[in-house]
């Protein structure tokens, strides 16, 4: 079943003589519960193509459907709705809030939604996520594994159909990576979840169902790992 589908996406920052394509012409298809590993040099458009999937950066053209719908042709506030009930989002450097505690930077984006926390599975996440015990810490209490492990509580803690991490091990050592990749593809597995990572790492890329590789913006290869 498709939970997502690229068609001819494009991104042009600056114009005339200062032009950049970011993205040119880009177009392919993701299915639910897919393991899909983006990988490229710095500046091919790893990162554009992220942002413009979670709603966050908007495409010059071309189109991003998301369970069927059409993403771009929402409203900033139905975008602003997709983006914190249809995407996790996990960053290369935690983007946490320093003056929340473990839960609260975890169930964030449920109380702006203004939607009731499931208990249940934020104490499942806790457990899954070896932060039992440290639900009142601050971020600047964890380990930088530890603070990674947050963020993708914060990402699954709304259920969303499709997960995207941009570099979520590239400020980890190797022990580390390891076990935030463990748990990303745990939490696919258990979850049925989509998840799209970008990475320079080869060893994480190596443990997707499917890579894709990005080169000045266009896909120069698109490869299935494992079914």
């Amino acid at each position: 079943m498709e939970i997502l589908r690229v068609e001819n996406l494009t991104k042009i920052y600056g114009s005339k003589d200062n032009e950049v394509r970011a993205l040119d012409g880009v177009s392919f298809s993701v299915e639910k519960g897919e393991f899909i590993a983006i990988i490229g040099p710095s500046g091919s458009g790893k990162s554009t193509l992220l942002h413009i999937l979670g709603g966050v950066d908007v495409p010059t053209s071309g189109k991003v459907y998301m369970d069927g719908q059409d993403v771009y042709a929402q409203n900033e506030e139905q975008l602003a709705i997709f983006r914190r009930r249809q995407v996790g989002l996990i960053y290369q450097f935690y983007n946490l809030i320093p003056v929340l505690n473990v839960t609260e930077n975890i169930t964030l984006p449920v109380l702006m939604d203004e939607r009731k926390v499931n208990h249940e599975r934020l104490a499942e996440l806790l457990e899954i996520l070896k932060l039992k015990g440290r639900e009142k810490h601050l971020p600047n209490q964890l380990s930088g594994g530890q603070q990674q492990r947050v963020s993708i509580g914060r990402a699954l803690m709304n259920a969303p159909a499709v997960v995207l991490a941009d570099e979520p091990t590239g400020n980890l050592d190797s022990r580390n990576s390891q076990e935030i990749v463990d748990l990303l593809k745990f939490s696919n597995k258990k979850y049925n979840q989509t998840l799209i990572v970008i990475t320079h790492d080869e060893q994480v890329a190596l443990q997707a169902d499917r890579i894709i590789a990005i080169e000045d913006g266009r896909i120069t290869r698109d490869e299935v790992i494992r079914r």
